[in-house]
């Protein structure tokens, strides 16, 4: 099996970039250029995967006791600084609503994104309690620059056989680059499995597992599928909650062979590879 060390922007523009080979020509350096290498549109999957999961975690550290002190957390535990945002909570009106605003400038918090705008959410009943409905909308919303547009909804399900709690969360979201960099339409159906932690009010020792499946149109115009066939699991310590550190998603973008994302077996980093006809790509997430 060939293994390639390469980031997913590298690929890209290696690959937008590549000229439309003579039909003529059957040069093995030719051939080599002909290979399907495209990985833009699994580097739009990832993108518009880790925004919508950052929005459930920013929605857990917000909701899980209603409380300022839950969500300003200290640098080693939660998703955002305390000098990144103010948190407005409302439980008078009906459904109750937490809004967490970043401001209007980019502000760095402890995952090391840039985030500016506001995050609303609107929720049924307690965080922990089965059948409540939290809302999640973003309003002039920006995370690295990248605009994030619609909405999601997380439902807790209630326990499991395994005495977990299970969230169902849908999104329907668009996410427009920066740098006119084009637009990723994205709609989801996963479950959330609260693997640990589920029974301390700390943030850092919790971990998810994560199953389902997304559709959508990647940023060149391209529409797309995913199913994930390993749980992708989340792990929330400092060191790790940045990305998934397990699992496998089928990728497959129209008219192209389905790509393997391979997050790994469990280490604290932002390595992935994507195999394609065989062949692997090293790549960095973003």
């Amino acid at each position: 099996m060939k293994i390639k060390q390469l980031t997913l922007i590298t690929v890209s523009i290696i690959f937008t970039g590549a000229s439309v080979l003579s039909s003529c020509s059957k040069k093995d350096d030719d051939k080599e250029d002909k290979k399907d290498t495209e990985t833009s549109s699994a580097n739009d999957q990832s993108l518009a995967s880790i925004t919508v999961n950052d929005m459930t975690n920013i929605a857990d550290e917000a909701c899980k006791t209603y409380s300022v002190s839950s969500f300003k957390t200290t640098e080693t535990s939660g998703i955002v600084a305390t000098s990144c945002a103010t948190l407005t909570i409302d439980t008078v009106s009906s459904p109750k609503k937490i809004t967490v605003n970043f401001g209007a400038t980019n502000c760095t918090c402890n995952d090391g994104r840039n985030r500016r705008g506001a995050l609303e959410f609107s929720f049924t009943g307690k965080y922990r309690d089965s059948l409540t409905v939290i809302t999640v909308t973003p309003v002039n919303y920006y995370v690295n620059d990248n605009q994030v547009l619609g909405t999601k909804t997380i439902t807790n399900k209630g326990h499991n056989a395994a005495n977990h709690l299970v969230y169902e969360i849908n999104a329907n979201v668009q996410i427009i680059k920066a740098n006119a960099g084009g637009t990723i339409t994205w709609q989801s159906v996963r479950q959330r499995e609260w693997t640990a932690g589920e029974s301390t009010t700390n943030w850092s020792d919790d971990s998810y597992s994560i199953t389902g499946n997304a559709s959508g149109i990647a940023s060149n115009g391209n529409t797309f599928s995913s199913v994930i066939t390993l749980p992708l699991v989340r792990n929330m310590s400092f060191a790790c909650r940045r990305h998934f550190i397990s699992g496998i998603l089928e990728h497959t973008p129209g008219g192209k062979a389905t790509r393997v994302i391979n997050f790994g077996s469990g280490a604290c980093d932002d390595q992935a590879t994507v195999t394609i006809n065989g062949v692997v790509y090293n790549i960095t997430l973003p």
